[in-house]
């Protein structure tokens, strides 16, 4: 198996793990920075790879409407492309898919949609999600699967659960791995919302089919804090120990570190790129809001603990400066600093994990290592 499992933390359900890929191996808790057309908003490869990203997200749905595989396969791959040779995690789209409600058909085959780049239209089957994906060349491939929001009534999100189980086995299908050293990996996707008893069925069924690693999706899209937690603490507990677990767009800082507690894995989300775009800073003694009169004349750093390059040259000041006056840079300094403090946020929680000392960890220690 891809995964390893290293240590468990013996307060909670919290470990270290690492995943093997064709592009290097991931240390396991870890956060993926969003790149969904093949680029983290308003950060270089470069940057990213300072800020310690071990793996970045794609999304086969947005490349394959633009600029499309061909463009993508004469590049050589994503990889090339895009100028990242560290692992790459493709989402299929179906989340974007099922957003566009009255512009897509869901049927047991496939979805049918208009693009909302043109309006063209597109039928996107479980076996073409596959198809683009392997085209991508991306290491984690995520098969279509059908998102509901929150609420739900429960006789729908069976049917999105049935539907996703047909799928994931249609999925499972197709994919044919390459060699041990060049192979994508395939993860399944449990859905049911946050009905019990539904969750219990797909992540059974899903388990059965066999997959490289377990997503959970449906969550994150609306539900209180308190049934999201209840989901994870189920679902987890019915996913195979000797492989990865990931939480599909999730989240703070705060719910990442709750979710390690229960066993995930693995995380993605917007959060820390649309925050610092839009001036909000993480930081280890809470959120920053860098437009904020207070700090016009405040020349600390964004956070006195952090040693990234935003914090070691540049003052509140500036910052709140750069946003007043519009200046691009501002946005990219602050997006810069976010993703820097998620990846540290993520390696203290490792090593706190290997210490036996996660119950009592807390924001303040985001940069020890």
């Amino acid at each position: 198996m891809p995964f390893t499992l290293i240590h468990q933390d013996i307060s909670t359900k919290a470990r270290l793990g690492l995943l093997k890929t064709a592009h290097g191996e991931i240390e396991t808790p870890t956060f993926m920075p969003v790149g969904t057309q093949g680029s983290v908003k308003a950060l270089s490869p470069k940057e990213l790879m300072e800020a310690e990203s071990q793996i970045i997200l794609g999304n086969a749905y947005h490349l394959y409407l633009r600029p499309g595989l061909e463009i993508i396969k004469n590049a050589g791959g994503l990889h090339k492309f895009i100028s990242w040779d560290r692992p790459i995690l493709t989402d299929s789209g179906g989340y974007q898919i099922f957003s566009l409600a009255g512009f897509r058909k869901i049927k047991d085959e496939g979805v049918e949609f208009q693009s909302h780049l043109d309006g063209s239209r597109h039928f996107l089957t479980p076996e073409k999600v596959l198809e683009i994906e392997n085209t991508l060349g991306s290491d984690i491939m995520m098969p279509l699967d059908e998102c509901v929001h929150y609420p739900c009534e429960k006789k729908y999100a069976k049917t999105a659960l049935d539907r996703t189980t047909y799928w994931a086995r249609r999925s499972k299908l197709v994919h044919r791995p390459a060699s041990c050293v060049h192979r994508q990996l395939l993860f399944g996707i449990v859905q049911g919302a946050t009905y019990e008893d539904l969750r219990k069925q797909s992540a059974e069924e899903i388990v059965e089919i066999g997959f490289d690693g377990y997503a959970l999706g449906g969550l994150s899209v609306g539900e209180p804090k308190d049934l999201r937690y209840n989901t994870i603490f189920l679902t987890v507990g019915l996913l195979p120990e000797h492989c990865a677990r990931y939480l599909m767009g999730v989240g703070t800082p705060e719910d990442i570190l709750e979710a390690v507690k229960l066993g995930m894995d693995m995380f993605d989300c917007v959060i820390p790129t649309r925050y610092g775009r839009n001036g909000t800073a993480f930081t280890s003694e809470g959120k920053v809001v860098i437009r904020n009169g207070l700090y016009a004349q405040d020349l600390k750093p964004l956070d006195s603990a952090c040693d990234c390059y935003t914090c070691k040259h540049f003052s509140r000041s500036y910052l709140r400066h750069l946003f007043n006056v519009e200046e691009i840079l501002g946005l990219r300094l602050v997006s810069f600093h976010n993703i820097y403090f998620y990846n540290r946020f993520l390696k203290s929680i490792r090593l706190a994990i290997k210490e036996n000392r996660l119950r009592d960890f807390s924001m303040s220690q985001a940069y020890e290592s």
